[in-house]
C-alpha cells in the first residue's frame, strides 16, 4: 500500500445494502424482459417507447448489479462503487419516471415510484454508514 493509499479512508458497507441493490438489479432485469419481449401493452404513447426503456432497464441493473457483487464480495471499493451505481440508478428512474408519467402505461408508472425510494434509501443509508475502516 502506497503512502497516499493508506491515508485515504476505506469505507466498509452492510451486506444488506448489498442484498437489496441486488434486488433493485434483478427487478431490471425482469422489467427488461418485459419491455425488449414486447410483453406492455400496445396503447403507450409517445414518449415512452419499450425497446429502449428496455435496453436503459438493463443497463441500469448491469451497473447496479455489478455493484452489488462488489458490495457482497466485500471489495475494497464496494462503497464508492456502491455510491457512483446507486447514484446512476437514481438518475435512471427519475429520467425513466419522467418519461413513463407522460406516456407509459400505470404498471410502468408504480413501478418506478415504487422502486424510486427503495434506490434513494439505499443511498442515505450508503452514504449515511459508510464509516472508515
Amino acid at each position: 500500500m502506497t503512502k497516499v493509499e493508506s491515508l485515504q479512508p476505506r469505507h466498509t458497507v452492510d451486506r444488506r445494502i448489498g442484498l437489496l441493490m441486488a434486488f433493485v438489479a434483478a427487478t431490471l432485469a425482469v422489467a427488461a424482459f418485459v419491455h425488449l419481449a414486447g410483453y406492455t401493452p400496445a396503447g403507450s404513447k409517445p414518449p415512452f417507447d419499450a425497446s429502449p426503456a428496455g435496453v436503459a432497464e438493463a443497463v441500469i441493473g448491469v451497473v447496479l448489479g455489478s455493484a452489488a457483487i462488489a458490495v457482497l464480495r466485500s471489495s475494497s471499493r464496494a462503497w464508492p462503487v456502491a455510491v457512483a451505481a446507486t447514484s446512476f440508478a437514481i438518475f435512471g428512474f427519475l429520467v425513466g419516471l419522467n418519461i413513463t408519467a407522460r406516456g407509459g402505461d400505470v404498471p410502468d408508472v408504480i413501478y418506478h415510484v415504487t422502486m424510486l425510494p427503495v434506490l434513494i434509501v439505499s443511498l442515505i443509508l450508503l452514504v449515511r454508514t459508510g464509516r472508515a475502516d
